[in-house]
């Protein structure tokens, strides 16, 4: 190739390559990133990880976003928090240094509350799907939440438990999990209000295997039922430990128990029995939004074994996936309401914001909370979660 050749050649690479630039920062200039503070491992990574694809799936569907007129289309930014609350601040000062325009998450109240004032010194709006601890939100203006809060789904439970007869109840919970311990506290005040009995509460650490030492003490205590809110990770574990030391008293829990995968670690027999408040059942059809979600998502689970095993080896729908894609939509639709992705305005819009989405209807109050009034209960039958009934606020 002679010099001539090579120069002309040269020079359409250097025009293509301007070429490309030019696409390349209008392509970026079209694109707005939201965060997504999920642990994907430690603790609740399980969990973590279906509420994840929730929001990837709200992000096939609806992968654009109108701002004033003009379409752009929706990057997902994907942090690990790692279930850690110093892990939870490293991930959400990462959001902030990506200069994303608002943050879905996180499974977990912890880590929400620890990475809430990175969120808010920077005014970026975070819509938390499944973090029920109440400090989330009423320490930190720019953190709302599309679920109910620990105060009510403690007192749900109470008032199952006081109805199905059981007089005496014994509780357990981690020390330093706010959901735990919160959750644990308020279901303890409604149950002793009613006029119910703990007969003992015992409490592990975090990373804790061995629950022989706690149970021995729940089987002398002589509890009509157990109340266990704890993660994923421990509830097998718990329940199958009690069942081998005799303990044969029915376990109760929040909604992190609300997971095919502990029936299946556990095993459908000991499992058999056991109650949990939730957010979402996929068998209720009333609502023809949450009903075409259901059909979708579970052909998008099915299509990928990776999603499949994201979601805990099968394609139940659990609760926090259902809110998570809710809550992606909540902040799209804050989004275009604002015409703006400047965190103050869609913080405002958010305030003000209302509509049914797969979870129910969902406003929020003057901290940031959904005005949600009415909770899922469901019990463990012949290896699979079935409806119960649906506790109201109000009842």
């Amino acid at each position: 190739m002679n010099k001539k050749v090579l120069s002309v050649v040269c020079a359409s690479a250097m025009a293509l390559t301007a070429m490309l630039g030019l696409t390349m920062t209008a392509s970026a200039a079209d694109t707005i990133k939201i965060g997504v503070f999920e642990p994907q491992t430690g603790e609740n990574g399980g969990g973590g990880l279906q509420e994840l694809q929730g929001a990837r799936y709200a992000n096939e569907k609806r992968p654009t976003v109108l701002i004033d007129g003009k379409e752009y289309t929706v990057e997902l930014d994907e942090v690990d928090n790692k279930s850690d609350k110093t892990e939870a601040v490293t991930a959400a000062q990462k959001l902030v240094a990506d200069k994303v325009v608002a943050v879905i998450g996180s499974y977990g109240s912890g880590v929400s509350i620890a990475a809430g004032p990175t969120f808010a010194d920077a005014k970026i709006p975070a819509v938390g799907c499944s973090c029920t601890n109440p400090q989330v939100t009423s320490g930190c203006e720019y953190y709302f939440r599309v679920c109910f809060l620990d105060p009510f789904q403690g007192s749900v439970m109470a008032q199952y438990a006081w109805e199905a007869g059981y007089k005496n109840v014994a509780v357990i919970d981690q020390l330093g999990d706010d959901y735990s311990t919160g959750l644990a506290n308020f279901f303890i005040k409604q149950f002793e209000s009613l006029g119910g009995t703990i007969t003992t509460e015992q409490q592990f650490q975090t990373n804790q295997s061995d629950f022989k030492a706690v149970l021995t003490q729940i089987k002398a205590a002589g509890a009509d039922a157990i109340f266990a809110p704890s993660s994923i990770t421990t509830a097998p574990l718990i329940i199958k430990q009690a069942r081998e030391l005799g303990i044969d008293a029915p376990f109760m829990a929040g909604d992190t128990w609300y997971n095919q995968t502990i029936i299946e670690n556990a095993g459908a027999e000991n499992t058999e029995g056991t109650v949990v408040s939730t957010f979402f059942d996929e068998n209720d059809d009333s609502n023809p939004v949450a009903s075409e979600f259901v059909k979708g998502y579970k052909e998008w689970l099915n299509a990928d074994a990776k999603r499949i095993e994201n979601n805990g080896g099968n394609d139940a729908i659990v609760g926090n996936s259902a809110l998570c894609y809710d809550t992606y939509n909540v902040i799209l639709d804050a989004i275009e309401a604002a015409g703006s992705t400047d965190g103050e305005a869609v913080k405002a819009a958010l305030e003000s914001l209302e509509g049914d989405y797969v979870t129910g209807h969902i406003t929020f109050n003057e901290v940031g909370d959904a005005d949600k009034d009415s909770a899922y209960i469901d019990i463990a039958k012949d290896g699979k979660f079935e409806f119960l009934k649906i506790v109201s606020v109000t009842e």
